[in-house]
């Protein structure tokens, strides 16, 4: 039985000595470069996609790169070799063809993995080419391999928390999902919805990382948020009560005389993160000169009394 042998090492542009974290950054970069969503009506790109999540699936998992990794050191391009023990019924190149791949179910995937979970690996099954493994492993039910994805939420949704509709899309689907934001999440913060992820026995998670929205009003620095107030310079020099937003609703703050424009003032416990440890938001003072040629008579000759002029 002849299969395409698929270098998931070089799919992925990775040494075969590579450590896990270096391939799932760059199992990550590609992702993101092929990603269907990112390329409509891109076929090539889809199939790339397919191939490198073909690839990740496997080189993440100890067990499963184990066992391609038993492929031996015939695995360069165009050579015809067999596998190491258990691979005896299976005579594999390399001719770089993708054909029957779907998802990760490509024949070579297909000749490796497809009886994970039905018991293929037991020996149980007459002419099972993977009989020689034995143990519990091939036994046990497959998971489904976890997902990470990234939403957007309001300053409000964070400082607030709440029940929050998202649509998901991936792999030419989506699926609308209700997701509970915890009261005082961080920018980067995760979430984790067990069962969410790929499906399996049992499916596995999904990894939401929250990414806050930019606001209209407000600028964030760590835990602590900023908004500006505009003042005439009349209430500057003889200060004011003015109403300011937080992300709370709007509160009314007195401004004291003579703040200069930058002037930053400071409300307690009014920024984002836990209760036990919020921010403060800072109002920063903004003076608001008029132009000459927006005052009547009167206007400018009292600007001139006070610049000292005639």
């Amino acid at each position: 039985m002849g299969v395409a042998y698929k270098d998931y090492y070089k799919l992925l542009g990775v040494e075969r000595s590579a450590s896990k974290d270096e391939i799932a950054k760059a199992y990550k970069k590609l992702a993101r470069k092929y990603h269907p969503d990112l390329n409509p009506g891109d076929k090539n790109a889809e199939e790339k996609f397919k191939e490198i999540n073909e690839a990740y699936e496997v080189l993440k998992d100890d067990e499963k790169r184990r066992m391609y990794d038993q492929l031996g050191p015939n695995w360069k391009d165009g050579q015809q070799f067999t596998g190491g023990p258990g691979f005896e019924n299976f005579n594999f190149h390399f001719d770089g063809s993708r054909d029957g791949f779907s998802g990760v179910n490509s024949d070579f995937f297909e000749a490796l993995f497809g009886q994970m979970g039905r018991g293929g690996f037991g020996g149980q099954t007459e002419g099972d080419p993977f009989g020689s493994f034995g143990g519990s492993y091939g036994r046990r039910s497959r998971r489904g391999s976890d997902v990470e994805a990234e939403i957007e939420i309001t300053l409000e949704e964070a400082r607030k928390g709440g029940v929050k509709q998202v649509t998901l899309s991936g792999g030419g689907s989506s699926s609308n999902l209700q997701i509970t934001i915890p009261a005082g999440i961080r920018d980067g913060g995760k979430l984790r919805l067990r069962g969410k992820g790929n499906p399996g026995n049992p499916a596995g998670d999904l990894y939401l990382t929250v990414r806050y929205a930019k606001h209209p009003v407000f600028r964030v620095d760590g835990l602590d948020v900023t908004c500006d107030v505009t003042l005439t310079p009349w209430e500057a020099v003889f200060g004011t009560k003015k109403r300011v937003p937080t992300l709370d609703g709007a509160v009314e703050m007195n401004i004291p005389a003579g703040s200069s424009s930058g002037r930053r003032l400071r409300i307690r416990g009014r920024g984002l993160g836990p209760a036990s440890g919020r921010g403060d938001e800072y109002v920063c003072v903004a003076i608001s000169v008029p132009k000459p040629e927006d005052l009547n008579e009167e206007q400018l000759k009292l600007w001139k009394a006070l610049a000292g002029q005639k």
